[in-house]
């Protein structure tokens, strides 16, 4: 399969899955909310690309697209999002804390910023061990604004640690825009500053995206080459939780969004392919998107002991 049915493989399949949970989630058989990526698919596909099966990624509660391009199990997720015993937490973590350490993908947390310092902590890991692997760490803009990002940014460039920083740039907080929060938007210099060499990709273009995270990856496995800095622009086009759309809130104008949506990586990628080879990946992921909610609509709900499994505790 070429990189452009690869890619497009990936994009569709993940705005599908939103689509399909954004079309279900009000009959609240999904139990869990739901921060949607609609619209921010191309980063995490990109990202990925470049990423081989044994290295980490480590996310954040909007890591639908991440666990997926990461080869996340469909299945599982859509189960976990109905709290069911067959998802990927065992139905008690739902879709902020999607986790499949078989397919590299370790976690992703509802508290903003956490999963940075345990992303640097799995690379200090993975070098001390010396083994030929990547971390990847994707968190939001909103994640800049914690202390933890600049002492983890720190230490990784101190050790020369093998991990891909990756900002998804959708400068949204919530509600609030990026120039109320921070004087200065170059959210890559600030990576700089300390010493990680930084770059800004400003379309979403997820072959961009890709040949940027691909080189600093192969460099990093090659030996100290220490971590990389990608800040990536995107845009959130649903609500910041929820399957609807936010513009009547007043804190952001639709025509705010319309050149992204008008600039759909999507629809961009699709367009590079032949219509029969788009029209065999369209239906190959209809029906597993169906055969994954038909599987989480059957699966049973955790029993009542399943409380008092995978918690901590003391020993007497």
């Amino acid at each position: 399969m070429s990189e452009a049915a690869r890619i497009y493989r990936q994009l569709y399949r993940i705005r599908r899955v939103e689509e399909e949970v954004a079309r279900v989630y009000p009959t609240d058989v999904i139990k869990s909310p739901v921060h949607l990526s609609i619209g921010q698919e191309s980063v995490s596909v990109g990202l990925c690309e470049a990423l081989r099966p044994e290295d980490a990624a480590f996310g954040t509660y909007r890591s639908h697209a991440l666990y997926l391009a990461k080869g996340g199990n469909l299945r599982a997720m859509i189960a976990e999002l109905y709290g069911k015993a067959t998802g990927c937490a065992k139905g008690k973590g739902g879709s902020m804390h999607l986790v499949d350490v078989a397919a590299g993908m370790f976690g992703a947390s509802a508290v903003v910023g956490t999963t940075i310092p345990h992303a640097v902590g799995y690379a200090y890991a993975v070098k001390l061990r010396r083994e030929p692997r990547v971390v990847l760490c994707v968190f939001g803009d909103g994640a800049t604004d914690e202390g933890v990002f600049y002492e983890s940014l720190n230490f990784a460039a101190l050790k020369r640690l093998p991990v891909l920083f990756a900002c998804e740039n959708n400068r949204y907080a919530i509600h609030t825009h990026q120039r109320l929060r921070q004087h200065l938007p170059e959210i890559c210099a600030r990576a700089a500053a300390l010493g990680i060499p930084s770059e800004r990709i400003e379309d979403a273009d997820p072959f961009a995206i890709a040949a940027r995270a691909r080189a600093a990856a192969d460099a990093m496995r090659g030996g100290d080459a220490g971590p990389f800095f990608l800040e990536c622009m995107t845009y959130r086009w649903k609500e910041h939780v929820g399957p609807g759309e936010d513009y009547a809130l007043g804190y952001r104008e639709r025509s705010e969004a319309e050149p992204w949506i008008h600039g759909d990586q999507v629809a961009k990628v699709a367009a590079q392919l032949p219509p029969d080879e788009r029209a065999r990946i369209e239906e190959a992921v209809e029906a597993e998107i169906a055969d994954a909610f038909a599987f989480a609509e059957k699966s049973p709900f955790p029993d009542d002991a399943e409380l008092w499994t995978d918690v901590f505790r003391e020993a007497p």
